[in-house]
């Protein structure tokens, strides 16, 4: 589907103000999600000082932040500095810290894509404890690794219309994300007020306002990661295990309990620049220089369809198969061996929940669509 962007003569503060009071007047209740990164801490301070000045009624809010267990010290401080600050006005702020299921890419061995966050029985090797007043348990939450916390948010809040701080600018999925949203019955569901901003609008948010942010966006800033690739996630995600290298050099104490944690994690730190982790630098892409070029087109059809049993596939990104081998179907003819090396390694990289199925076909039709468009203006 393509995207048609609109623009406005409105700056982006202004219109994430005016969403944001829109909701606030047509739902009965709502929940804003809390991760201590940047662009959450933005859509705090824009909703917080919207209470203070009486444009909005904070009675109608709550704030969830869930704990996924592997967090940076300075995320931590952050999350307890806003919890007394929304409880200081009354808005409840509500620490989940729930054994629920979480992305994991370490285990390219094992048979499963996945950890537990806070798991019972694993307390020994928990990379910290929860603080005295979070909440450890649900009804919601039947049994350890029932459902991962977007989930459990999703059906803990479902009479609520929850406002997030997600951005289009941060991926091509959270993109089309927003555009196939319907926002005519704007009660209940997922709302983005700052879908629009770009990086450069949070961080000079955050200047202007004097927010207090996690110290380790400094701390990567200064490690070489640049300002585009500054997000906070779970160590163990499928965008997130190359920065794991980071805290190795600047956090050796996290490192160790993450370790402990998740023993496989010093892979990242041997092959983060490899086709294990879902990419190529330019310097290991010199030493495979002189590699026989490979047929990648052939590769996949002897993963996809010849001989699938033979590679070591993780169970989570097995059950989704199917969608590959359509996709592999579906662009024979118009994927090039650039986009079949894609298809190749992100499938045994993993790919449990199809971001990477979606980018790659997202790329392929747009290549083929480039390559229309000049074909006709070399015709006229």
């Amino acid at each position: 589907m393509a995207i048609k962007p609109l623009h406005s003569n409105v700056d982006v503060l202004t219109a994430a103000k005016q969403r944001i009071r829109n909701a606030f007047h047509s739902a009965p209740k709502l929940e804003l999600s809390f991760s201590s990164g940047k662009d959450s801490l933005c859509l705090s301070s824009i909703v917080y000082d919207m209470i203070i000045s009486g444009e909005i009624d904070g009675k109608k809010l709550v704030v969830d932040f869930v704990d996924e267990e592997g967090l940076y010290p300075s995320m931590v401080d952050a999350a307890e500095r806003w919890k007394a600050k929304w409880e200081k006005i009354g808005v409840p702020f509500r620490w989940f810290c729930l054994p629920v299921k979480q992305v994991c890419t370490l285990d390219s061995l094992s048979a499963s894509e996945s950890w537990i966050t806070w798991e019972p029985g694993q307390e020994d090797v928990w990379m910290r404890q929860p603080p005295p007043y979070a909440i450890t348990s649900s009804k919601i939450l039947k049994y350890a690794g029932q459902m991962n916390y977007q989930t459990f948010l999703k059906i803990l809040n479902r009479d609520r219309l929850c406002l997030t701080g997600l951005r289009v600018a941060e991926s091509w999925t959270r993109r089309h994300t927003i555009a196939s949203m319907d926002m005519t019955e704007n009660k209940t569901g997922r709302f983005h007020p700052i879908y629009d901003w770009k990086d450069d609008d949070v961080w000079l948010y955050i200047k202007e306002r004097g927010l207090e942010f996690p110290e380790i966006y400094m701390r990567l800033y200064e490690a070489g990661v640049k300002k585009p690739n500054l997000r906070l996630c779970a160590f163990f995600g499928d965008k997130t295990t190359q920065g794991l290298r980071w805290i190795a050099e600047t956090d050796p104490e996290l490192w160790e309990r993450i370790e402990r944690r998740m023993p496989n994690a010093y892979l990242a730190l041997l092959y983060w620049d490899s086709e294990m982790f879902g990419r190529s630098t330019r310097q290991r892409a010199k030493m495979e220089a002189d590699e026989p070029q490979k047929d990648y087109k052939a590769m996949c059809l002897d993963l996809l369809f010849k001989n699938t049993d033979k590679y070591p596939i993780n169970h989570d990104t097995l059950k989704n198969l199917g969608s590959w081998r359509r996709l592999y179907i579906k662009t024979d003819g118009i994927a090039t061996q650039g986009h079949y090396k894609m298809m190749y390694e992100n499938i045994l990289y993993g790919d449990p929940k199809n971001r990477a199925l979606r980018q790659t076909m997202q790329k392929i039709y747009n290549s083929y669509a480039d390559k229309c468009k000049k074909q006709a203006k070399e015709k006229k």
